[in-house]
């Protein structure tokens, strides 16, 4: 076992020489559970066992023992650099539960692989994976008897935050252009501070060039067989040519006002709407925040207002904040 490190992000991540990842986040674990304070109720599946593939599922209250009219189904990707946490862990579990309590919506969490072990573009055909596993329940055939019975195939959103957010909208754009057609309808993505670069320099980024290394250190790290760095279109939308191909007609990006990568969601927006796109994109910013701010306090004004718009959002009643 050697000590040698290959990398040492920031003291979050360290790869060392023999190939060991030593993480310093993200990796505690809860259980799925009947949620006392909202009564939502989640369970996991395995979705492919031979790569590992799985995803927990959410139910709010009012589906659990009674036959109510299907629910609007969000597909939810994790931040974390592609490198850290779970849809396992306490941040995004209890996050989700907040979420589906307040907007009785139905929702998969999806456990995708992490790198470095598993690079970039595992992430992404893992998530494409999931999408089909949910595609597969379209005539209540599916393994998952909460999704044949309970969610609505019919208005599917995908959404993430950071990590999340990129991994939402390459899949909405492979949803586009993928002569795979899902047996799902894609109604909208909700982009929360996703994780955008490029290797010009925009806004904020000339003020803190520390942030971007360290953010362009975590994407190599994810992504070491790219040709492009910050340029490959997996994480810069302005080199990606089928981004007026996004298989959703809306969108909505929420961003933080002190966040660093706020730049790059609001350079999204207008890339999008000059694409050739023809839906429709809102936005909405928080004030006084950071990146992530939300996951970190839940009841906080700002993240209660969050929820609130992607409820809006999902439940199709149009405002910009």
């Amino acid at each position: 076992m050697s000590d040698e490190i290959d990398y040492d992000i920031s003291s979050l991540i360290k790869v060392y020489n023999d190939g060991r990842v030593e993480r310093f986040g993200g990796t505690d674990v809860v259980p799925s559970s009947l949620d006392s304070e909202t009564g939502v109720q989640s369970t996991d599946v395995v979705i492919s066992a031979e790569t590992g593939l799985s995803a927990r599922l959410y139910i709010p209250k009012t589906t659990i023992n009674t036959a109510t009219q299907k629910l609007p189904l969000l597909v939810y990707f994790h931040g974390g650099a592609f490198c850290m946490e779970s849809a396992y862990s306490p941040t995004y579990h209890n996050y989700l539960n907040s979420l589906v309590g307040l907007s009785n919506i139905v929702v998969v969490s999806v456990n995708y692989r992490l790198a470095p072990e598993n690079p970039i573009p595992i992430a992404y055909d893992d998530s494409w994976a999931a999408l089909k596993w949910v595609a597969s329940h379209f005539e209540g055939k599916g393994t998952s008897e909460w999704l044949n019975t309970k969610a609505d195939l019919e208005r599917v959103f995908f959404a993430g935050d950071s990590a999340g957010a990129n991994i939402a909208n390459n899949m909405a754009i492979r949803v586009g252009i993928s002569k795979e057609k899902l047996s799902f309808r894609l109604e909208g993505i909700v982009l929360v501070h996703p994780y955008f670069m490029g290797e010009q320099v925009i806004g904020e980024e000339a003020n803190r060039p520390q942030i971007k290394a360290l953010l362009q250190a975590f994407w190599l790290l994810a992504c070491p067989s790219s040709t492009k760095g910050l340029d490959d279109p997996f994480i810069n939308p302005a080199e990606d040519l089928n981004l007026e191909r996004l298989g959703c007609g809306r969108v909505l990006v929420c961003v933080a006002e002190r966040d660093f990568v706020k730049d790059r969601g609001l350079y999204y927006i207008e890339l999008l709407r000059k694409s050739g796109w023809r839906g429709a994109v809102e936005v909405m910013e928080a004030k006084g925040e950071d990146h992530v701010f939300h996951l970190l306090n839940l009841t906080s004004e700002n993240a209660i207002a969050m929820v609130n718009k992607i409820v809006s959002f999902i439940f199709h009643q149009h405002t910009n904040v």
